[in-house]
């Protein structure tokens, strides 16, 4: 699928746009910056109480889909890059490879402040709740 996104702000440039549809990113593959393939978003997860966008879901391993991981990445890792139709995460594939992953018939509760605290250590980013101007409430929207 072709991504017809950019995720600066501000940006007047007509080539690129600020506001998508998420349906136009899922199957978006993901590279790291040595260009290995991690996978492709699979889904996009909103904290519907802030209109946040929380995680990319994305499937790695397998064969033609069979046996793939799901993981959950922070949307605040991810870099799209709309020329190459495809989003940059800034690791090593053995990290993602170690990270906490999910079968696609049991997803984990996205909810759960443990978790997602969990999943953005792993990622070394700061947990899209706590950003400023939000205030915590211990987890996640409810």
């Amino acid at each position: 699928m072709a991504t017809q996104a950019h995720r600066t702000t501000g940006s007047t440039d007509s080539s690129t746009r600020r506001i998508v549809s998420a349906g136009t990113m899922t199957g978006d593959s993901v590279q790291n910056l040595a260009g290995d393939d991690l996978g492709k978003v699979q889904e996009i997860m909103l904290d519907v109480n802030d209109g946040s966008i929380a995680y990319a879901v994305i499937s790695f391993g397998g064969f033609l889909g069979m046996g793939d991981k799901l993981f959950a990445v922070p949307w605040k890792a991810l870099t799209l890059v709309q020329d190459k139709e495809h989003f940059l995460l800034d690791i090593d594939k053995k990290v993602l490879e170690d990270a906490p992953g999910f079968d696609k018939d049991q997803w984990p509760d996205f909810s759960d402040s443990s978790w997602g605290q969990g999943i953005h250590d792993h990622y070394g980013t700061t947990p899209y709740w706590k950003h400023e101007g939000k205030q915590d409430t211990g987890g996640m929207r409810r």
